[in-house]
């Protein structure tokens, strides 16, 4: 038999499928062509007979989930199949497509900004026509529901499923995604609070930030628009003001910046999180802390940033430490929760509280819901919506 003839038909596919793990492993830019190919057992003109080069390798990968999510959303959402019955059989199958890939979220949440601006803005539009759809459709279920209100209520749900990129906690795959479905559906039915009050107006700064604070917001907006890697300390230098190697006077590296964006942005969690718990029982004390949450990612650019530290080149023991707090700041939301809703399996209430996290983390993100006027109370809703715990 030759090699030819031995060679799997669905080579392509299978060599996508290692670069996506290792991308999720080590984010896109701390992998090498060399990498995919030692890891694939295959040689580097091998992978490139497939491949033009390691950003196609991430376009295939990301494209074809994207087109599967559009092939879920034809079949459910077509004439064949009873109005009454579109939304649930197109959860149910973004659910089952979610805990099957969960490498396809990660790789668009994170990794998305690499590749090719023609490939992003293609995306962008279809997820907007996608977006449609679900709208529409829910409209269909929900007449009195105004279209940006679906809108929002539409993107909530897409990150449920995007959620189970940022864990690995998972329970049998049939219940993980009947899990997913149920969050999915409590968004989409979910009641926006009416609008009582003018959004509190931006705070007012006083006195000049010091130099130092000053680099720090400089990277944290380069890094919150480009990325970690496509930042330069001369660029941050030049939008803090002053030249390219003063900003060594102030961090020694980018990766210390990070780090001190990482710090920061923990910091400020644990106070907001400190005053929530303040509270006479745990069901209180969670819906604070998920309003707390809403508030301090929405007024603190810190936060959204320290999302990718993960992905950065950084010592070992920041990295670890910053990992930690992370995971200790979850567990309070998954202890309260288990205390709030005690039938619900551990396991379960942490796959809960990272749906929640995500929504918020996502549409904080989204430029097209959040600046709606009353964004901070309707994302602290949909919070409290899927945690279980609304009024």
């Amino acid at each position: 038999m030759t090699e030819r003839s031995s060679r799997p038909r669905d080579r392509k596919a299978q060599l996508a499928a290692v670069a996506a793990e290792l991308f999720r492993a080590r984010g896109f830019p701390g992998v090498s062509i060399k990498d995919i190919a030692d890891a694939a057992g295959v040689t580097g003109p091998a992978l490139y007979r497939h491949f033009a080069d390691k950003q196609a390798i991430l376009a295939y990968v990301v494209l074809s989930g994207f087109e599967e999510m559009e092939a879920a959303t034809a079949e459910a959402l077509s004439d064949a199949v009873p109005p009454a019955d579109q939304l649930e059989l197109l959860l149910g199958l973004l659910a089952t497509q979610a805990v099957e890939r969960r490498e396809i979220a990660a790789l668009w949440r994170w990794e998305g900004r690499h590749l090719p601006k023609e490939d992003q803005r293609e995306i962008a539009r279809r997820s907007l026509l996608t977006l449609a759809a679900w709208s529409k459709a829910l409209q269909a279920r929900r007449p009195e529901l105004p279209a940006e209100d679906a809108e929002l209520l539409c993107w909530a749900a897409l990150s449920v499923f995007g959620s189970v990129s940022v864990h690995h906690t998972s329970v049998a795959r049939r219940r993980f995604a009947a899990l997913l479905v149920e969050l999915a559906l409590d968004v989409l039915n979910a009641t926006l609070p009416s609008p009582s009050a003018p959004p509190p107006s931006a705070a007012v700064s006083l006195g000049t930030p010091s130099r130092r604070e000053q680099v720090l917001a400089a990277a944290t907006t380069l890094f919150a628009q480009r990325g970690f890697h496509a930042v330069s300390m001369e660029d941050i230098g030049a939008a803090a003001g002053i030249a390219g190697p003063s900003v060594y006077r102030h961090f020694p590296s980018k990766a210390a910046l990070m780090v001190a964006i990482g710090h920061r942005a923990a910091d400020r969690l644990a106070l907001a999180a400190e005053r929530a718990l303040q509270a006479p029982d745990e069901r209180t004390a969670l819906r604070r802390l998920a309003a707390s949450y809403v508030s301090t990612i929405l007024h603190t650019p810190e936060l959204l940033v320290s999302f990718s530290a993960d992905r950065v080149t950084m010592p070992d023991r920041d990295k670890v430490d910053l990992l930690r707090v992370q995971r200790d700041y979850v567990a309070q939301w998954v202890t309260l929760l288990s205390a709030v809703r005690p039938s619900l399996p551990p396991r379960e209430a942490k796959i809960t509280v990272h749906a929640a996290l995500t929504i918020a983390n996502d549409l904080a993100r989204t430029r097209r819901v959040a600046s709606r006027p009353h964004f901070e109370a309707e994302l602290a809703t949909l919070l409290h919506t899927v945690l279980g715990i609304a009024v």
